[in-house]
């Protein structure tokens, strides 16, 4: 709440890199119609795509991993976890499909947000609730002793803070207007230096991002993985949340940082769609498009499960069939036998 406290924002003036992000994420928003209503075969394929690759990232940021062959059946299928890790990965595909079904019943408030940790932590016993006890970010580093990286608020100032977080938010948007983006961005960095739960802030924080671009129109997180963006980008995301977090206590931080970086990620997530949608002008299935996709973008050798890894919305029978085609095509050549076969582009 503190980025939106004393009318900050009213005197807030964007750089023109800023401003051009922002402007090539609208020009994208006002072309994803073109693509979501072309090829519903293909919007199929990237939605499961998608929401594989949101449960597996959004989980393994925060240290949490499970089985790679159990992933698919516990995202997609009805499979019974089998450890708290499954049961989180389960936790976090529930409050995602919540987000992406229902967000116009999703209001952003304090109750919503307890919602989302009430499903990501279902079977922990401070599910829904906020934090008790203090939650320093810890930094640990090999060879190093381990450091605060950030103090967050003090439990005790937890729930007037998140209170006042979205009554500010929604103040902005309604009666400063400030861009909705600007708007969504700060909304997370304060949620993130507020952390108001004990565990499983990262993974609410990106569930929130989703539905507050929804909110705005914003539909790219339903055909790309923005999670598997800030995974890929771990170490910026990091960063940025360091140096914008520095004085935040105060009111003294610098925010263009973490804005710059989160508009960045929407972007990205927007030039993806408008290449993979392309495929639609192809004949050929989505999936076998998708993973015809994934084997061109190799840069040199691969095998199996690295094409299971970018393609997880596309089962191993599948991927093997696109791979005996293109053998037989001589497209592609293959190298030893089994799963862990080495395959190669030919020419």
């Amino acid at each position: 709440m503190m980025t939106f406290r004393r009318g900050r924002l009213g005197d807030f003036k964007l750089p023109l890199s800023t401003v051009w992000l922002m402007s090539d994420i609208a020009e994208a928003k006002g072309r994803q119609q073109l693509y979501t209503k072309q090829s519903p075969q293909l919007l199929d394929a990237l939605r499961e795509m998608a929401m594989v690759q949101s449960v597996e990232s959004s989980n393994r940021i925060e240290g949490v991993t499970v089985n790679p062959d159990r992933l698919r059946p516990l995202v997609l299928g009805n499979t019974r976890p089998r450890d708290r890790s499954e049961e989180e990965i389960q936790g976090y595909r529930n409050a995602l499909r919540r987000v992406h079904t229902a967000a116009a019943e999703l209001p952003i408030t304090s109750e919503t947000l307890r919602q989302l940790h009430r499903t990501i932590q279902e079977g922990a016993g401070d599910a829904g609730q906020w934090k008790r006890v203090e939650n320093d970010i810890i930094e640990f580093r090999n060879g190093e002793a381990p450091r605060v990286r950030f103090r967050p608020l003090a439990a005790a100032q937890t729930p007037a803070a998140v209170e006042e977080l979205v009554l500010l938010y929604h103040n902005a948007l309604d009666q400063q207007h400030v861009p909705a983006l600007v708007a969504t961005a700060l909304l997370i960095l304060d949620f993130l230096c507020i952390h108001p739960f004990r565990d499983g802030n990262g993974r609410v924080s990106r569930l929130l991002t989703l539905l507050a671009l929804y909110h705005h129109g914003f539909e790219v997180g339903r055909y790309i993985s923005l999670e598997r963006l800030v995974e890929e980008s771990k170490e910026d995301y990091y960063a940025v949340l360091q140096a914008s977090s520095s004085g935040w206590h105060q009111g003294r931080h610098d925010v263009l940082p973490w804005l710059n970086y989160f508009l960045a990620v929407v972007r990205r997530a927007y030039v993806q769609l408008e290449e993979r949608a392309g495929q639609v002008r192809s004949p050929k299935g989505a999936k076998t498009a998708l993973v015809e996709a994934a084997i061109n973008a190799a840069d040199g050798p691969f095998t199996l499960a690295d094409l299971e890894r970018r393609c997880p919305g596309v089962s191993r029978d599948m991927i093997r069939h696109v791979l005996r085609k293109l053998q037989k095509q001589k497209s592609v050549e293959c190298q030893g036998r089994g799963p862990g076969a080495v395959w190669r582009k030919k020419g």
